[in-house]
């Protein structure tokens, strides 16, 4: 039987930092919900979805043109130089955090730490969050390299081969996963703001995801558009 005064114990001191976390990780995926059931609602509601739109159209306009397309190349390496910049600082990050955990305790980032524990157990559990937060990163945008190259081969190719596994809707697929990877380790990288927080304390790490989630949302939404009416009046619609 497991000794439950034990559990007691050990949740009653790292309760805060426990708490924190949880609360932080369950608004960020709240928001990420609330999101999705809006797009659901309208597809253009988000800029995500909206450049998921624009992309699958841009491939497939670039493939009906029947001959290699210079922009598609620029493109395509424009995305990868991006990724590949972001990657290489996240492999960057993910040593400065290794530096980070020789500092044992970190006695000097708990000056604000009122609320939480200061075990050197913890210390290291919130290091090895980061940690992994930013290997999520690194491999999120090394997918994305990678499948940029391949749609780079796979654009250019003609349609005349009647080939499914080639055909416009194919590539355009491909380049949105490419797509996907890049926001996903976008999204770690925000979320490096309150796992770098919490080192300071629990209530620090809620104060940050609650001013993160603002900025998520503006950066989210797609932009409103200025439409003309029968009247010859503007009208902003969403």
């Amino acid at each position: 039987m497991p000794d439950i005064s034990h559990f007691t114990t050990w949740f009653s001191t790292f309760q805060n930092d426990i708490l924190s976390f949880i609360a932080s990780v369950t608004t960020l995926i709240l928001y990420h919900l609330y999101l999705r059931h809006k797009v659901r609602k309208d597809p253009t509601y988000t800029v995500q979805a909206i450049n998921r739109i624009a992309r699958r159209i841009w491939v497939e306009t670039l493939m009906n043109q029947g001959k290699p397309d210079v922009i598609a190349v620029q493109t395509l390496r424009n995305s990868t130089m991006a990724a590949t910049f972001l990657a290489s600082t996240a492999v960057l990050l993910i040593m400065g955090v290794l530096t980070l955990s020789s500092q044992s305790q970190g006695s000097a980032w708990q000056v604000y730490n009122i609320y939480g524990t200061n075990h050197p157990e913890v210390w290291l559990f919130k290091l090895m969050l980061l940690l992994i937060n930013l290997f999520v990163a690194f491999f999120s945008f090394s997918m994305a390299i990678r499948i940029y190259n391949h749609v780079g081969f796979l654009i250019n190719v003609p349609l005349n081969l009647n080939l499914p596994s080639l055909s416009a809707k194919h590539v355009g697929a491909h380049l949105n996963s490419a797509g996907k990877y890049y926001s996903i380790g976008m999204r770690t990288y925000y979320y490096c703001v309150p796992l770098v927080f919490w080192l300071f304390g629990p209530h620090l790490m809620l104060l940050a995801t609650i001013f993160l989630i603002p900025l998520l949302y503006k950066h989210d939404r797609a932009p409103k558009v200025a439409v003309t009416s029968p009247k010859g009046e503007f009208d902003e619609r969403e």
